[in-house]
Order: structure tokens, then sequence, then C-alpha cells
């Protein structure tokens, strides 16, 4: 009776044993399933999506190249062209961008950055106005043209910010900051009205006063960052970054 229970059991074994390889072959299969269905949802990303999604995930768990250390603060990143699709207007905006401050030289003056309105180009107060006036200034004429020059290609709706530092003013044209940030947005967009012949269809300017800030008001340097005026080529994720 136990030479017969020892063959049974040593029959059982040997079943065992021969099906193992087939759960083995089983695992292999589902894990090359998975690498091809990998495959075929990266074939239908846009390529700038994915670039898009490898520049939040770098940020997100802190990997920096080139020895880069992280530092906290509100600093903006300039946008890259590798980030939006490249056959879309704001990448073609963002070329002649990076042209036209290479060609003035003013890489601190003008600073540009997506937001989720559009993309944004930021003129400091400096190269725009004098101190305490709406008025825009001789020397703001060439930017303005150039400025001009690039949205004159584009479909893009422009919107017109003023934005200032929290320092209070308080004259007989300008009670208050508001009044001021809303008189130098509606001088820009007078003029590219103007000169630069855009319709008043694609036109808004709006004044933000000293109540959205990039800095804090604590130092010079972030009063003079927050003093500028932005002009936003409004664009919808649908309509740009999902084509």
């Amino acid at each position: 009776m136990s030479r017969k229970r020892r063959k049974i059991s040593q029959a059982g074994n040997d079943s065992s044993n021969s099906e193992g390889w087939q759960i083995i072959y089983t695992g292999f299969v589902l894990i090359l399933l998975c690498f091809f269905i990998m495959l075929c949802s990266f074939s239908s990303m846009q390529e700038e999506k994915i670039v898009r999604f490898v520049h939040s995930f770098e940020t997100a768990v802190s990997i920096f190249s080139g020895g880069l250390s992280f530092e906290s603060g509100k600093d903006i990143l300039n946008p890259t062209s590798d980030i939006v699709d490249k056959n879309s207007e704001i990448a073609d905006i963002l070329e002649e961008l990076k042209t036209l401050i290479n060609n003035l030289g003013l890489p601190k003056e003008i600073n540009s950055f997506l937001s989720d309105k559009g993309l944004v180009i930021s003129l400091s107060d400096t190269v725009l106005f004098k101190s305490g006036v709406a008025g825009i200034s001789e020397e703001a004429i060439p930017i303005l043209e150039k400025v001009g020059s690039i949205i004159t290609k584009t479909t893009c709706d422009i919107q017109i910010e003023g934005h200032t530092d929290n320092l209070p003013i308080k004259t007989g044209m300008f009670p208050s900051n508001w009044e001021l940030s809303t008189a130098r947005a509606v001088n820009v967009l007078r003029y590219f009205l103007e000169k630069a012949k855009i319709s008043p269809e694609r036109l808004t300017a709006v004044g933000f006063g000293e109540f959205q800030p990039l800095f804090s008001n604590d130092t010079p340097e972030h009063k003079a960052g927050n003093r500028r005026v932005e002009i936003v080529f409004v664009y919808g994720e649908e309509k740009e970054l999902s084509k």
C-alpha cells in the first residue's frame, strides 16, 4: 500500500513540474503584451506632449542636469519651442521672441513664459514708461514695433495687462495704482491699434494695480519685477497644445 502511495505522489509532482513552464511562458507573454500596448500609446502621443511630460516629471522629482541645484522662489523659466507643437503659432512666436530679445540685448527687461491664459510677453516698465507716467516713451517705440509685427503674424487674441508694485500713488491723474496700471495697458493697446493696425476685435486691456505680483515687494529688485506690462497671446489648451 505504501509503495502505491509513493507512486501516486511522485506522479503528481511530475505533473506539477511539467506545468511550470506554462506559467513562466504566460507571464512572458503578458509582459510583451504590456510592452506593445505602451508602444502604441506613445505612438499616438504628440512629441511636444511627451517632452512636456518629461519636463514636468523632472521638476516633480527634482532631477537636475549639469550640476544644477534647486532654489525656492517665484522666478519664471522661459519657455522653449520644444514643449509646444512645432507647427503651432506659439512655436513661431517663441522663435521670433528669442531673436528679438537677443537683438535688443534686454534679457532682464523682456521676459516670456507660458501660463494657463497663453503665451505671455512681460515688458518691464523701465523700457516702456518714465516713472509714474502712463505715456509710452520714445525708447519703447522700437520694441513695441517689433512686438506688433509678431502679433500681426498670428491669429491669437491679445490681452494687455498693466501691473505695478505696492508703492502707493496719488496724483490728480492717477488716484491709485489701478488707474496707472490701466492707463498704461490702454496706451499700449492704442499703439497696437493705431500703429500696428491690429484689429480692435483682437485687443483687450486691463489694469491689475499691485494685486497680481510676480514677487513679494520686499526688495527694490522685486518691486521692479512687479512693475510691468504683460502682452498675452490668448489661446486655448485645446487649440494650440492639443492639436
